[in-house]
C-alpha cells in the first residue's frame, strides 16, 4: 500500500488548488452582485459556467478517486479528532456526491443560476413574476435532477439540504421546527395581546444614507471585523463572499428613511465574515479551513446581530454614538426608546427586517413551501398565490405585490433550495452557544456595555472557527455545551428578553 502520508499531502495539494479555482468563480460571482452592468449577464454566466466546469474536473479527477481509495482504510483515517481524518472524511463525502453528476449538468446548472439571479433583480424591481417565471421553473427542475443524482434515502428534498446542512432530514428539521414553532405561536399571541408598544417611528426619520454608512462601518469593526482583510459594498440583497484569507466581503443596503436595515444587515453579514476571518489560515482548501455547515455560519451572524446588537448593554455603548451621529434623527429619544423599537415585534412583509421571533416563521413558511415544490405539490407558476395563501395564514397579511411576497428573496434564483431551514437552525444553534459563552465568560454582557466585544469574539473563534470541519454541527454543539442540539435555549432567551419588554 502507498505511504498513506505522502498519498495524504498529494490529496490536500489538488484538493487546494480546485478551491483555489472555485474562489476564483466567487469573485466573479461578488462582482455580479456588485458592479457588473446589467448587459453583462450572458457573458458572466458563460465565465461562470466554463470555471464551474473546470473545478468539477478537476475535484473528480480519477486520480483524486484513486488516492481517496488508499486513504480511506488507512490510519490516518481512523485518527480520533485529528486533521487528517476529517479532511479524508470530508473529501470522500464531497467526492463521493460529486463523481454522479456530470460535468455538462454542473455548466447548464451555473449558466442556469447566473441567468435566473440577473432576471430575479429586474423582475423585483419591476414586480414582474412573469420575467422570474421561465427561469426558477428551469433552476426547479435541474434541482431535481440534482437530487435524483446524488440520491437521498426518503424524499427528493433531503438531498438538497444535505448540502448546507451535511446530515439534516425533513424529518428531522420538522421535528425541531414543530416543537419550536408552537411555543413561538403562544408567544407571538401573549405579545400581540399586550397593550405595551414601542414608538417604531423613530427608526424611520431621516438617517442619511453616507452618515449610516461611517456609523455602521466603526460598528463592525468595533465586534471584531477586520477592515483590513475586508470590503463594505452595497448590492440588491446582502450577502458575505469569504474568497480566502486576507479577502473576505459583505454587502448592506442602505434606506435613508429605515434605519435598521442597513445597521443590522451590516452586524449580520460581519458575523458571517468574522467566522471566515477566523477559519484556520493553514488548512485553507481542505474542509478543515471551510465553517462546519451553513446552520454554523448563519449561528454567528444571527448572534452578532441579536444577541449582542439588539441587546440593551450594547446599546449603551451604541447609543450615544448614535445620538452624536444623527443628532437630529434621535432628537428627543431615549436609549430606552430606541432599544424598545429595534426590538419591537410586529408581523412585517420583509424576512431580513423581521424581529427575532416572527423571523423564525418566515423561515417556516419557505422551508414548507419549497418542500412541497420539490415534492410537486405547488406548481411554480402557481408560487405567487402559494405564498400568500401561506404567508396570511402564518401573518395575517397579504402581501400587496410578490417583489415583497414570493420575489423578495434571492435565494431560489440562485438555486438554493435547502438553505432556508438553515436560518431557524442557525437561531437555535446561537442561542446555545450564546448560554454557553455566558457561563463560560464572567460579566458577558457588561463588557458590550464598555464596548468589549472581543472577549465574545476570541471565544467563539476558539470555540468554532478555529476547528473548521473538524466535527459536524451536531457533534459540535455537543462539544462546545455539553448538550445536543435544543430549541428550549433559544425559547429560554425570547422569553427572558421579551417577557419584560412587553410586560407579560
Amino acid at each position: 500500500m502507498p505511504d498513506a502520508i505522502k498519498v495524504y499531502d498529494q490529496l490536500v495539494k489538488k484538493i487546494k488548488e480546485v478551491t483555489i479555482l472555485e474562489s476564483c468563480e466567487s469573485v466573479l460571482s461578488w462582482d455580479e452582485r456588485v458592479n457588473m452592468p446589467i448587459k453583462g449577464a450572458e457573458h458572466r454566466a458563460n465565465q461562470m459556467a466554463l470555471l464551474a466546469r473546470l473545478s468539477h474536473e478537476m475535484f473528480t479527477d480519477p486520480e483524486i478517486g484513486r488516492m481517496l481509495s488508499d486513504l480511506k482504510n488507512s490510519e490516518l483515517a481512523k485518527g480520533k479528532d485529528t486533521p487528517e481524518a476529517a479532511n479524508i472524511r470530508e473529501i470522500v463525502y464531497a467526492y463521493d456526491k460529486a463523481v454522479k453528476i456530470p460535468k455538462e449538468w454542473v455548466e447548464e446548472y451555473t449558466r442556469t443560476t447566473t441567468m435566473s439571479q440577473n432576471a430575479w433583480v429586474e423582475a423585483r424591481r419591476k414586480n414582474d413574476f412573469a420575467l422570474f417565471l421561465p427561469h426558477l421553473k428551469k433552476v426547479v427542475e435541474l434541482k431535481k435532477q440534482y437530487a435524483g443524482m446524488v440520491g437521498y434515502s426518503n424524499e427528493p428534498y433531503d438531498a438538497l439540504l444535505d448540502d448546507f446542512e451535511p446530515g439534516a432530514t425533513v424529518a428531522g428539521v420538522k421535528e425541531i421546527f414543530g416543537r419550536f414553532r408552537n411555543e413561538l405561536v403562544e408567544l407571538v399571541g401573549r405579545i400581540k395581546e399586550s397593550s405595551v408598544r414601542p414608538d417604531s417611528s423613530v427608526l424611520t426619520r431621516d438617517f442619511p444614507i453616507e452618515v449610516q454608512q461611517t456609523f455602521g462601518r466603526e460598528a463592525v469593526a468595533a465586534i471584531g471585523y477586520d477592515l483590513e482583510a475586508g470590503r463594505i459594498d452595497q448590492t440588491a440583497h446582502p450577502f458575505c463572499s469569504g474568497f480566502g484569507p486576507g479577502d473576505v466581503r459583505i454587502t448592506t443596503r442602505f434606506n435613508k428613511n429605515y434605519f435598521p436595515q442597513a445597521f443590522f444587515g451590516l452586524l449580520h453579514e460581519a458575523g458571517h465574515g468574522i467566522y471566515n476571518q477566523n477559519l484556520p489560515r493553514e488548512h485553507f482548501g481542505t474542509p478543515l479551513g471551510r465553517a462546519v455547515s451553513l446552520g454554523i455560519h448563519e449561528s454567528q451572524s444571527r448572534m452578532w446581530e441579536n444577541m449582542v446588537g439588539r441587546s440593551r448593554l450594547a446599546w449603551q455603548y451604541f447609543f450615544p454614538k448614535a445620538k452624536e451621529a444623527f443628532a437630529q434623527a434621535l432628537a428627543g429619544v431615549s436609549a430606552d426608546d430606541l432599544y424598545f423599537a429595534i426590538n419591537e415585534v410586529k408581523p412585517s412583509l420583509i424576512r431580513v427586517e423581521a424581529d427575532e421571533i416572527t423571523y423564525n416563521l418566515h423561515i417556516i413558511l419557505r422551508f414548507e413551501l419549497e418542500h412541497a415544490i420539490m415534492k410537486g405539490e405547488v406548481k411554480i407558476e402557481d408560487l405567487p398565490a402559494a405564498w400568500n395563501e401561506k404567508f396570511e395564514s402564518f401573518f395575517a397579511i397579504v402581501p400587496p405585490d410578490d417583489a415583497s411576497g414570493c420575489m423578495q428573496d434571492i435565494h431560489w434564483s440562485a438555486g438554493y433550495f435547502g438553505y432556508f431551514p438553515t436560518y431557524t437552525l442557525g437561531n437555535l444553534y446561537a442561542a446555545q452557544f450564546f448560554a454557553r459563552a455566558q457561563k463560560d465568560i464572567p460579566g458577558l454582557e457588561v463588557k458590550f456595555a464598555n464596548g468589549e466585544f472581543s472577549p465574545l469574539k476570541k471565544w467563539l473563534s476558539e470555540q468554532i472557527h478555529r476547528r473548521g470541519r473538524l466535527y459536524r454541527a451536531d457533534k459540535l454543539v455537543e462539544m462546545v455545551t455539553g448538550k445536543a442540539l435544543s430549541h428550549e435555549p433559544l425559547m429560554s432567551y425570547l422569553k427572558g428578553k421579551f417577557t419584560p419588554l412587553y410586560r407579560l
